[in-house]
Formats: structure tokens, sequence, C-alpha cells
């Protein structure tokens, strides 16, 4: 399920900035983007989102801005005098102000003030990412409360499709009975009538689709009752009872052998099709 969520702090004068997109995945897989100073709290921001974000391929990005304008270097004076002082012997006239620049780019002259997390910014770098991960999931929310009404209004419209089919099925077999017999009598031949019989039986159960309507109305009670279930992450049980329904409007297709019928079941299997693209976007 697509969904974005940010959330931005301010912490002794750095603003830390988190921003989580996701998409739709099976399974949760979360590429993470931090500053090197939060490199080794990784797998603990990792464990955070995982408790929060079930499913998707997410993306989030960790930024941290420093609103002073602080140097991130320093000079080692120690080295720095120690390689002024040798370029003055080896050159005494030379003028200090000429061999600044060159003993600043000097081996371990400037070295960069090495940052560090305290457990303060910690506990504020997790509130960040939990608030952010939460307008993940109330924007996910929102998005499924969206897919929700579609699946419901596409369940009904199978439904009164399968009225459709209950209409037209009244009369069905006693159609297919008299098409056999018509088609018996311009063969103009002498038929045993038991025979015929047994024979039009058979077909008639072959053509019966009650037991496919039975079985597609109580996957659609099956798949409203875990739309009304309580529990987050019921996308792929959804996806297994659409398979299901496919299967049976399928066979009623088939086995109806009625022109008027199969045109019903194709617009319920447009209407399934729409069922199960919206699945893949539920949790």
């Amino acid at each position: 399920m697509t969904g974005y969520g940010k959330s931005e702090t301010l912490f002794n004068n750095k603003n830390i900035s988190v921003e989580i997109r996701s998409l739709n995945s099976k399974n949760l897989d979360v590429k993470l983007r931090l500053p090197q100073l939060y490199r080794e709290k990784e797998m603990e921001i990792r464990k955070l989102l995982s408790q929060i974000i079930k499913r998707g391929k997410v993306d989030v990005f960790i930024n941290v801005e420093d609103m002073e304008d602080r140097p991130k270097n320093h000079i080692n004076q120690p080295v720095f005098l120690s390689y002024l002082k040798q370029l003055k012997q080896i050159q005494p006239t030379a003028d200090v102000n000429m061999l600044i620049p060159a003993v600043l780019r000097l081996p371990d002259v400037l070295q960069a003030e090495e940052e560090q997390i305290d457990e303060q910014e910690w506990e504020t770098l997790k509130q960040t990412v939990k608030q952010a991960a939460g307008k993940l999931m109330k924007y996910r929310e929102d998005e499924g409360a969206s897919i929700e009404k579609d699946l419901r209004l596409r369940l009904e419209n199978i439904r009164l499709n399968m009225q459709k089919i209950d209409e037209l099925d009244k009369n069905r077999l006693d159609r297919v009975k008299e098409r056999l017999t018509e088609a018996l009598k311009q063969l103009k031949q002498e038929v045993d009538a038991n025979r015929f019989e047994q024979e039009l039986i058979y077909y008639l159960e072959k053509y019966d689709i009650n037991e496919e309507k039975v079985r597609l109305n109580n996957h659609l009670d099956y798949f409203e009752q875990q739309l009304n279930a309580p529990e987050i992450l019921k996308g792929k049980k959804l996806g297994f009872i659409a398979q299901e329904m496919g299967r049976e409007i399928n066979t009623t297709g088939s086995k109806a052998n009625d022109s008027d019928i199969q045109q019903v079941v194709v617009t319920m299997k447009d209407e399934l099709e729409k069922i199960k693209e919206q699945v893949l976007n539920a949790l």
C-alpha cells in the first residue's frame, strides 16, 4: 500500500527530519538513508520501523541540518607549529603568511570534529521516526477506507449479477431439455425411452450450477466477514478468497451452456478483476 509521512524536530540547534515513503509489496523491505552520525543506530531504527510498518517497500530518509554555522574541522596546533618550525628552518627568510596555506594542506593539520549522539538526541530521533511512521500509517488508513468502500461496491455488484443468473437459471434446464429432445427428433430414429431419460438426467446434472452458486455466495460472505474483521493484516487472505471466487465464476460460465448467463459471468469477472487489483493494495 502506498503511503507518505514526514516529521521534523529541532534539537540543540539541529533540525532532524525524517521522511518515509512506501509502495506495495508482499513483505516489509526497508531502505534506510541516514547521516554517518546515526549509523550506529541503524539496526535499532529498522527494528523500530518494523514494529509500526508491517508490509511494503519502504524508503526512509533521515537528514540532520545544523542550524549553527560551526566549523566542521579544527587545527591541530602542535602539528601545525611543528610543520611551520620545520619550514622556517628550511627557508629562514620565508614570509610566515606565505607558509600558512602550505602548512594547512599537510597531513593531520586539519582534523574533523567527531560528533557523538547522546541519549537525549537518540530519544529525539526515535520520537521523530515514530511520528513520521505514524503519519504514514494514517495515510494508509485513509487510503484503506477508500479501498474498502470500493471492495464492498464490487461485492454488491457480483451479488446483483448472481440474482440475474438465478432468474436466467429458472427455465434454463427446461430449455436444454427441449433442445436435446428436438435434436433427437430430427435424427428420425427410434430411441430407447429409458436410455434417453438416463442420458437426459446425466446432461442436466452436468449443466447444473446450483453448487457453484452456493459456493460463490459463501465466498462472498466470507470475504465480507474478513473486511469486517478487526485484524489489520488481511490482504493475503482476501487474495486467496478472491481466487476461489474466480474459480466458481469460471465454472458457472462453462457449465451453464447458456449465452445469456455467460454474458453475466463476463460482467462478474470484470468486477472480480477490480477486486483483485484493490486487494493488492491492502495490507
